[in-house]
């Protein structure tokens, strides 16, 4: 089984959930209940998915699950950081037209601050 690392942080407005290593069908549903169980209901969620390596149709599937839950809410997902394989996969599949991808989680966290971006705040 693939490892997979999840943190989560609490921000002013919803909340920063980084994720780390593979992400397939054998950890999917089990990141899927925590997203639900970690974010406040109606508020935005940052996900961090820069130190993903890997990430199956089993993912991106998660990934537009919990957008359209959060959109339900009045919330958004805020998708961050995605390089590599997965953002390789969100391509090819056109599901990246589909997020809201941001190129780094200081851009994320600007969008959900409602502020204009600053060079100061990039690395977050």
């Amino acid at each position: 089984m693939p490892l997979l690392n999840v943190h989560c942080r609490p921000l002013s407005t919803g909340v920063l959930i980084t994720v780390t290593g593979e992400l397939d069908v054998t950890n999917a549903a089990d990141l899927e209940s925590l997203l639900e169980r970690s974010t406040p209901p109606g508020e935005p969620v940052v996900l961090d998915l820069g130190g993903l390596t890997f990430m199956d149709c089993a993912g991106l599937h998660l990934l537009l699950r919990q957008q359209d839950r959060l959109r339900r809410q009045a919330a958004q997902l805020h998708v961050a950081a995605v390089h590599g394989s997965p953002a390789n996969l969100l391509r090819i599949t056109g599901v990246r037209n589909a997020l809201t991808l941001h190129p780094s989680v200081g851009r994320a966290l600007v969008a959900v601050r409602g502020e204009h971006p600053s060079p100061l705040r990039e690395s977050c």
